[in-house]
């Protein structure tokens, strides 16, 4: 049974310039088949302001709006939790939408096993571009990330991030929530909690549809900040830094090294990857039963892993 049957849930948003993104996730809120929430929306200095979009649905959900100077989005996660009302925080991005039994999933799974802490997966919804989808592919595939972003079910340890991740007051009030990081911030405090005694748990069915960023480069920026952040979080936290985390620079150098090689008319590596890319053709039109996403994927799939690959490998040399 659970620790806490008396759960109250607050969920908190932090958004910047997306007051679009902000209208589809509050009707996916007042969609849901559990009721019983409140939302703090937390605009972090935007310029194109969401108080208009969350003032129409205050009739309809329990939204309380705030505005404040920008400080990133893990500062503004906190001031949210500092304004709640419930026991329990539910943390999501602004680009995210939920299906209607989001809030019922997460409030079972917390009455029969409580956690302090839970993180869910990100799928693509059905009417999401071929971009969107394709990058959700690369996101989450075994073959491109190896599951560590909660596809997968069988962790030493897990992770949750922040588009989807659930935290106890308890948790917030003994580590003082996220840090300053602009990048890599909910790393940071997964990490911090599990320093302090509390347990994370995947909560696999708990989804969402994240719409992540819709072009190229938007999306290799963000992956490269990734990238850069993970060798932060090495030095903030050594030990942390796994093997699999090394594969986005092993391919980039890989690929470098390859293109080199076919000057000198050696076509193994090339080749080699080729036939990567054609299994991810493969794997992702089996998964959307459409070519056009299939094929962006792999493109998909390169910009996730040359730009991660980079901004590591760019840190790494930074800090040596």
């Amino acid at each position: 049974m659970s620790e806490n049957t008396d759960i109250s849930f607050s969920i908190i948003v932090p958004v910047y310039n997306r007051p679009d993104e902000v209208a589809e996730l509050l009707e996916s809120l007042k969609n849901q088949t559990f009721k019983n929430f409140e939302v703090i929306m937390v605009e972090d200095g935007s310029a194109i302001l969401s108080e208009k979009v969350c003032r129409e649905y205050m009739g309809q959900l329990n939204l309380k709006y705030f505005y404040k100077e920008n400080t990133g989005p893990g500062l503004s996660r906190n001031f949210g939790m500092q304004k709640a009302g419930g026991n329990y925080f539910i943390i999501l991005d602004s680009d995210v939408t939920l299906p209607e039994n989001y809030m019922q999933t997460v409030f079972n799974e917390l009455t029969v096993d409580y956690t302090d802490a839970y993180g869910g997966p990100d799928a693509a919804a059905p009417d999401f571009s071929p971009i969107q989808k394709a990058i959700n592919y690369a996101m989450t595939s075994w073959l491109t990330t190896g599951g560590i972003r909660g596809k997968g079910q069988k962790f030493d340890k897990f992770y949750p991030r922040s588009f989807n991740m659930g935290i106890s007051k308890k948790v917030f009030l003994k580590t003082g929530g996220f840090s300053a990081m602009r990048y890599g911030e909910d790393i940071d405090l997964s990490i911090r909690m599990m320093q302090a005694g509390f347990k994370t748990k995947l909560f696999p069915k708990a989804f969402v549809y994240h719409k992540r960023r819709n072009n190229w480069h938007n999306f290799f920026n963000q992956v490269k900040h990734s990238g850069e952040a993970r060798i932060i979080l090495s030095r903030l936290h050594p030990g942390t830094l796994k093997l699999l985390h090394f594969y986005p620079a092993v391919f980039t150098l890989g690929l470098i090294l390859s293109v080199i090689g076919a000057f000198f008319s050696c076509y193994t590596g090339l080749i080699l990857y080729l036939i990567y890319f054609l299994v991810l053709v493969i794997d992702a039109n089996r998964q959307y039963k459409q070519l056009k996403p299939a094929i962006l994927s792999a493109v998909a799939a390169f910009v996730m892993l040359t730009g991660y690959g980079w901004g590591f490998l760019n840190q790494q040399t930074k800090a040596s």
